[in-house]
């Protein structure tokens, strides 16, 4: 097995996808009671702050920023992932799977990004609110009902008609 490295930055700011085994499934949105429930849960046990946030129907994007002097997001998704799966029945599992105690719902890795600066923040942030339109789930941003949008549209951040008066290339983030 590979020996992959990830940044260990205390303090530091993540973009993250995290995605389902099967991607042709629907159970993020399907399961969003749980999957909040999971989220929650995990936050509460092992603080962080979520700038951003997207689900969509078979993975998700969030950014991070953790508390000072920790580094550990791969234990908090480990923590989210294991926590959501238990409210859920098993699906059809390989050998190597069982061994590892896993249910066979989430894929084992996952993509993440250290947030460089306000730059590459605000790039993450606009791809996160955009990719239900990038997915074709939605026409207009402001419709997906599973994001962080609406808290930034509240915030007087962005306006609600953000990415739709004028047509959206999606070139940022990742």
């Amino acid at each position: 097995m590979s020996d992959y490295r990830r940044s260990q930055m205390p303090g530091g700011t993540w973009f993250f996808t995290v995605t389902l085994a099967d991607r042709r499934s629907r159970l993020l949105v399907e399961e969003i009671d749980h999957l909040r429930h999971a989220y929650g849960q995990t936050q509460q046990a092992r603080p962080f702050r979520t700038l951003a946030i997207c689900v969509l129907p078979d993975h998700l994007h969030a950014i991070w920023t953790l508390p000072d002097g920790d580094s550990d997001f791969a234990g908090r998704w480990s923590l989210l992932k294991s926590t959501f799966s238990r409210q859920l029945p098993a699906h059809t599992r390989t050998q190597s799977k069982l061994r590892k105690r896993e249910k066979g719902i989430w894929q084992r890795r996952y993509w993440e990004h250290q947030i460089r600066d306000a730059s590459d923040l605000q790039r993450h942030v606009d791809y996160i609110h955009f990719n239900p339109v990038k997915h074709g789930l939605v026409e207009r941003v402001a419709d997906w009902p599973y994001s962080s949008f609406d808290r930034y549209v509240n915030n007087g951040l962005v306006r609600g008609d953000w990415a739709c008066s004028t047509v959206a290339d999606g070139g940022f983030g990742e």
